[in-house]
């Protein structure tokens, strides 16, 4: 029995979902949208919101501020509430409609975007009327989970470790890429670890957290417009870039086997099997961390209308094949593979 006083004290770490009747591929999503907040950024959130906390920079009467395509707003805006804090929510348009309801309820304030990039992203409209809300009162502290050490230390104290503890032959880890907050806490804990273990991380076709032409991205979650500081190409080993009609044909493919995920999710997916049809051996232990569930997606990614207006209806008629089985399938782009001593070596402090 657990019984708990804060909704962040609740946090389910040892659940994994076995994906091979699926796909074909021996896969363990490990997921992260059992708690309160719904997502794996109620663990970043939590640090983030801590260390601020613990330095004196957030105190009783300040405005907590933040940028967010929905699933770190949520957690926010859920921890704000049971500590007392005002929270002000920074997204735009591609933010669900659920989850900025949610904020909502929760006693957040969603403040709207409009304007958009030349290269199909919003983020620089979002961080220019968060800066500009931190000039206009000085009680309001931005956490900037963008640049903050807190948001990747949170994986490093926790979600690392749990997969090592669940899976102690662990030979390869996928996870998405979006902050880099994950990416990054879980492979620096694993540079440290005597095992060698393959990192791949996952992007979006059309971002360009790691170079490459821009382009739209109409499902939140994962992928950037900018190279994410935290972000340190040295612990990667491979990026898997993922199109927006593999992320809805995965998500819906698990879908019709009962598992409704979202599609931070559903991209990691398409990406794990991908590299896993080209390169996975027998007995190999694949890891990927699944960041959501899909209830949050239900008027877009699992939304007929949504996806084909937006997609074409080949996508919804091909639904039902696993992205690994397409003829072009999400293009892998690896880097300097480590050598087993170079992996086994001590995470840089920074």
């Amino acid at each position: 029995m657990s019984v708990i006083t804060v909704p962040q004290a609740f946090n389910e770490e040892d659940l994994y979902v076995d994906v091979e009747a699926v796909f074909g591929q021996s896969l363990l999503l490990k997921c992260e949208g059992f708690n309160f907040a719904g997502s794996i950024k109620l663990k970043a959130a939590a640090e983030m919101v801590a260390s601020a906390e613990r330095d004196g920079t957030l105190r009783a009467d300040s405005v907590l501020v933040e940028s967010s395509s929905g699933n770190l707003g949520v957690a926010l805006s859920m921890i704000a509430a049971s500590k007392g804090y005002r929270f002000i929510c920074v997204t735009d348009s591609r933010c669900n409609l659920a989850t900025r309801l949610m904020m909502e309820a929760l006693g957040s304030e969603v403040h709207l975007v409009a304007a958009e990039e030349s290269n199909g992203g919003f983020l620089a409209a979002r961080l220019a009327h968060v800066r500009q809300l931190c000039a206009s009162d000085d009680r309001c502290v931005w956490l900037s989970q963008y640049s903050n050490p807190a948001n990747w230390r949170a994986h490093y104290l926790t979600t690392a470790p749990g997969i090592a503890r669940s899976f102690p032959q662990l030979d390869v880890l996928f996870m998405g890429a979006g902050t880099t907050g994950t990416l990054m806490g879980c492979a620096r804990w694993f540079r440290d670890w005597p095992r060698p273990v393959r990192i791949v991380a996952v992007d979006i076709a059309g971002s360009v957290a790691f170079g490459g032409a821009p382009g739209r991205r109409m499902i939140p979650g994962l992928g950037m417009s900018m190279r994410p500081p935290l972000l340190d190409e040295s612990y990667v080993d491979e990026v898997v870039r993922v199109e927006e009609t593999d992320t809805i044909r995965a998500c819906r493919l698990l879908a019709r086997r009962g598992f409704l995920f979202g599609g931070s999710t559903g991209t990691v997916v398409s990406g794990a099997v991908t590299w896993l049809a080209r390169h996975g051996t027998p007995g190999l232990t694949a890891v990927a961390i699944a960041p959501d569930l899909g209830e949050r997606y239900l008027d877009t990614v699992y939304q007929d209308n949504w996806v084909e207006d937006l997609y074409g209806a080949d996508v919804l008629e091909s639904a039902a094949r696993t992205p690994a089985a397409r003829e072009e399938p999400a293009v892998a782009r690896p880097f300097a593979t480590r050598s087993a001593p170079e992996q086994a070596g001590s995470p840089e402090n920074r």
